[in-house]
């Protein structure tokens, strides 16, 4: 099996998990994988070696939340379009899973999310050239997962992004409670390990039930040994804000303190439809309390953060 983006946090948990299942591992990407053979790759530049692999599962994404503006765009483009073609051609029918996000829907529409939402109108070049890869591997007949929101051990950038997020002892979030899907990363893991059995096209990955936003914030600072509360704000005021701070960076070229793409991941209902993936065999085994309980959960996490090393 090739795992591309083997080093990042998603593409290690398939990685390790591919392993554990004795598979043969080839970890594709521009660093080592945590296990099985590495095969160095530049996704913005060179077409990958999948040479002896049977199955391909691909992860490397350029992933986050840029500033607005032409550059971010073609970075992204580089890595989540241009790269995706190479995989593709490379691939030459071999099994492909493509791990895509829920971040390709809409962002405005239904609170029960299926595969067949609008992919359009994304707020970021995270989710417009994850929305453009991903109809190309559709297209050529992958099998596409959309996960939302992972999280779990060494996650990078849900859960310490949101510790990083208070201010004084509060948390300030947007608008009143919502409902929100989660995806554990070792449910995504199993999901890519059982989706080259699947029938080509799009699966969204979840978490077995949605979560209350607010108790999922009260219940990551307390599993932190935070005693941050949470702050209600206005969501107009929030998307104010984020609009200043966006216009603030294009002047100053640093990144916003806030974007109109956070403030919508965390303002507005977004419940993913499992079905079509559960018609396949997918059971999600992990939720957010597994991770709350483990001793490399959201504890560690917050460490990290006041330590002023972490990168996420």
């Amino acid at each position: 099996m090739a795992v591309t983006g083997a080093s990042g946090f998603c593409g290690a948990a398939v990685a390790r998990a591919a392993l554990a299942a004795g598979a043969r591992v080839r970890c594709l990407g521009r660093r080592p994988g945590p296990v099985g053979r590495h095969v160095p790759w530049d996704a913005a530049r060179t077409a990958p070696d999948l040479a002896g692999a049977d199955v391909v599962v691909h992860l490397a994404a350029a992933v986050g939340d840029p500033p607005p503006g032409r550059a971010a765009e073609r970075a992204y483009r580089a890595v989540n379009v241009d790269g995706a073609a190479r995989v593709l051609d490379a691939a030459a029918g071999r099994p492909l899973v493509w791990v895509s996000s829920a971040s390709v829907y809409r962002p405005q529409g239904a609170a029960l999310v299926t595969e067949d939402h609008p992919t359009d109108g994304q707020l970021s070049a995270y989710g417009r050239t994850k929305a453009a890869g991903e109809r190309l591997a559709l297209a050529a007949g992958a099998v596409v997962l959309r996960p939302r929101a992972v999280y779990g051990p060494g996650d990078p950038h849900l859960l310490p992004r949101l510790l990083r997020a208070r201010r004084g002892g509060w948390l300030p979030v947007p608008g009143p409670d919502v409902r929100l899907s989660l995806t554990a990363v070792e449910n995504l893991a199993d999901a890519c390990l059982a989706a080259p059995a699947w029938p080509a096209g799009a699966y969204n990955i979840a978490d077995a039930r949605p979560y209350s936003r607010d108790a999922v914030l009260r219940a990551v600072l307390a599993a932190a040994g935070d005693p941050a509360r949470l702050a209600h704000l206005p969501a107009g005021l929030a998307r104010a804000a984020a609009s200043a701070s966006t216009a603030w960076s294009g002047l100053t070229r640093r990144p916003p303190l806030l974007t109109r793409y956070a403030v919508d991941q965390l303002a507005r209902d977004m419940v993913l439809d499992l079905g079509r993936a559960l018609a396949q065999g997918y059971r999600p085994r992990r939720d957010l309390a597994d991770y709350l309980a483990a001793p490399d959960g959201p504890g560690r996490a917050a460490r990290g953060t006041r330590g002023g090393h972490d990168r996420g």
